[in-house]
């Protein structure tokens, strides 16, 4: 019989397996320090931004520049702020942000659901479709839009600034949502109709609940989209009050020069509730990014 291993064995095994050479943890120190540098150059502009924002007017442009805070001031959040379209343009990119996730969430669920569990002629040709349009530039898209959202009375109009977003907003939700639903087994839902559940109440108790990740990293890429797009809603609102966010931070640019310290101010408040959002649902929109990519 071969002798029981003694109390330091194990360890002196595990150092065998797994030898922790000085060339390994070089290479593990160049893996985290290469790490660092691409994060901070990535959050460099975010920095600048934020500093930009609160530092006074006479130090924005001075040469050399300051990397460090120094003096802060709020003068430029108050002067974007006290502007007199802020709020109506904080409004519009709500209603425009908020009805895009909604509609294209409540369409998008229901064909994605369509397409996973229903048979029908052409249903993968419909999937490559869905794909293709995603590749169709926006900038040959632009006129043909303006011309048939002018016919239908729909210009200078937050209603047709949504539909016009809802059409390129659906194909990527559609297949999105898709991957997460062919990955909950049908079972489940064969199991709730037996117990006397509609098709619907089935969807409604079963699918829904286990969707909910998918939900989320849905919804938060259709506001990111909504929230930020500039073109669309530059060629199709015209009114002041009704032009977004986006639009509102080409006003700090004008014939006199650009107003730095107003257009980073105005820059932060713009991104700020797009980032409180995603850092309230971040976990569950990277569960529901990784599950929506094995089964997509």
């Amino acid at each position: 019989m071969n002798p029981a291993p003694g109390p330091g064995t194990t360890g002196r095994a595990k150092q065998r397996e797994h030898p922790r050479t000085p060339r390994s943890r070089h290479r593990r120190l160049a893996a985290n320090a290469l790490g660092l540098l691409l994060s901070a150059v990535m959050a460099f502009p975010i920095y600048w931004m934020l500093l930009t924002a609160f530092r006074p007017a006479g130090k924005i442009q001075q040469s050399p520049p300051e990397f460090w805070p120094g003096h802060l001031t709020l003068e430029h959040f108050r002067r974007a702020i006290d502007t007199p379209t802020f709020w109506p343009n904080v409004q519009a990119s709500v209603i425009v942000g908020v009805g895009t996730v909604l509609v294209s969430l409540l369409i998008g669920t229901l064909g994605a659901f369509a397409v996973a569990r229903f048979s029908f002629a052409g249903r993968k040709a419909f999937v490559l479709v869905i794909l293709c349009v995603q590749m169709i530039p926006l900038a040959g898209l632009i006129i043909p839009i303006y011309l048939l959202l002018s016919d239908a009375g729909l210009t200078d109009s937050l209603l047709g600034v949504i539909l016009t977003y809802l059409v390129f907003m659906l194909p990527f939700t559609v297949w999105l949502i898709r991957g997460f639903i062919v990955g909950i087994p049908v079972e489940l839902e064969e199991a709730a109709m037996v117990d006397g559940c509609t098709r619907l109440a089935a969807f409604r108790r079963v699918v829904l609940p286990l969707l909910a990740p998918g939900l989320v990293a849905t919804s938060i890429y259709a506001l990111i989209q909504a929230w930020n797009e500039y073109v669309l809603a530059y060629v199709l609102l015209s009114s002041n009050d009704k032009q977004t966010l986006s639009i509102w931070l080409v006003s700090f640019q004008t014939s006199f020069g650009t107003d730095y310290g107003g257009l980073m101010a105005g820059a932060t408040l713009t991104a700020l509730p797009v980032a409180v959002f995603f850092a309230i649902v971040q976990r569950r929109v990277t569960t529901g990014l990784a599950a929506g990519a094995v089964k997509g």
